[in-house]
């Protein structure tokens, strides 16, 4: 039992050194946006996918191919338009001849990669998007009569772009319901800012030399020791509690689904991990409750009428508890 212990005190050791490698190499591209990076890291802990919002020029695309590259995955985007297809997206059957015959050849489309970055996916139609779906859920699409396994470890990160919602296509509840979060950037505070115009205005070609500190196999055996994080009952009744009561508050048309609390304990067992401990805090709890239900709960119009924001609602009921 001792030496059982002593091992498993061992790998969340060395979990914890990899994870600060990985945060160490990406803030030599990104400046600031800890919470942020934090926030993708987590939900790739947990095999999960994002929805980032924020004003354009923010460094969303380059956030999200920093951290690919870092880990070791395979990385590909996919610019949202009103005429992409769903062919675009998931590949297509193209016609091959050679000397002997011709015959219908499957051409994977950019939706076979290690980490997807869909940038303003509500500019897409809904059966675009709704082709994502079966990606994001079951890892896998199916073209014609065939289906088609994806790469594994897979992501799918989505961007939004708040500000600019003409010609877009908002994404329905439940396809919202399909990503573990929805994480928000907000703009750098001064020093910060300073930093980024230096770090990328001074070289024609800013090319960090970053470490690829993970492999594909490193990142599944952590996603399996993530899930092995013991949480005590009353903080995982917690996290239940909750997202029960998004679904009866006096704000809200609608509450957030049971997945919602499957995903905020996991959330929760991999921020312990990301600060370096061997349990979850209620500090868990209430740091992953934002990105974790903002997305899955529907504000009233007198809510609405009142300024008040998903946020706002969340903190209301945090403090209830």
């Amino acid at each position: 039992m001792g030496v059982q212990t002593v091992d498993r005190a061992s790998k969340y050791e060395k979990l914890t050194e990899k994870i600060s490698e990985v945060k160490r190499e990406v803030s030599k591209v990104i400046v600031g946006q800890e919470e942020v990076i934090e926030q993708i890291v987590v939900s790739i802990l947990c095999d999960g996918n994002i929805l980032l919002e924020s004003n354009p020029g923010m460094g969303k695309t380059m956030t999200v191919r920093t951290i690919s590259e870092v880990i070791g995955l395979d990385f590909s985007r996919i610019q949202s338009t009103p005429d992409l297809m769903p062919s675009d997206i998931t590949g297509t059957h193209i016609i091959q001849e050679d000397d002997a015959d011709t015959d219908f050849v499957f051409q994977k489309g950019p939706i076979f990669a290690n980490m997807v970055l869909v940038d303003e996916i509500n500019r897409a139609t809904p059966k675009t998007q709704s082709a994502l779906l079966e990606a994001m859920e079951e890892k896998q699409v199916t073209v014609g009569n065939e289906s088609y396994e994806l790469k594994q470890p897979f992501f799918l990160m989505a961007t939004q772009n708040p500000i600019e919602q003409e010609g877009t296509y908002p994404l329905p509840e439940a396809q919202r319901d399909r990503f573990m979060m929805k994480v928000e950037l907000d703009y750098p505070d001064i020093n910060e800012e300073r930093d980024i115009v230096e770090r990328f205005t001074n070289d024609l070609e800013f090319e960090p030399d970053l470490s690829q500190v993970l492999s594909s196999s490193s990142l599944v055996r952590m996603q399996e020791f993530t899930r092995e994080v013991p949480i005590a009952d009353d903080i995982r009744n917690k996290a239940v509690k909750l997202v029960r009561n998004t679904r009866d508050h006096d704000d809200l048309d609608y509450g957030a689904s049971p997945r919602a609390s499957m995903q905020m304990v996991l959330a929760a067992k991999a921020r312990a991990l990301l600060q370096g401990r061997s349990h979850v805090s209620t500090s868990d709890i209430n740091s992953m409750a934002k990105p974790v239900l903002r997305h899955r709960i529907g504000l009233n119009f007198q809510a609405e009428k009142e300024g008040k924001t998903e946020d706002d609602v969340i903190e209301d009921i945090l403090d209830s508890l």
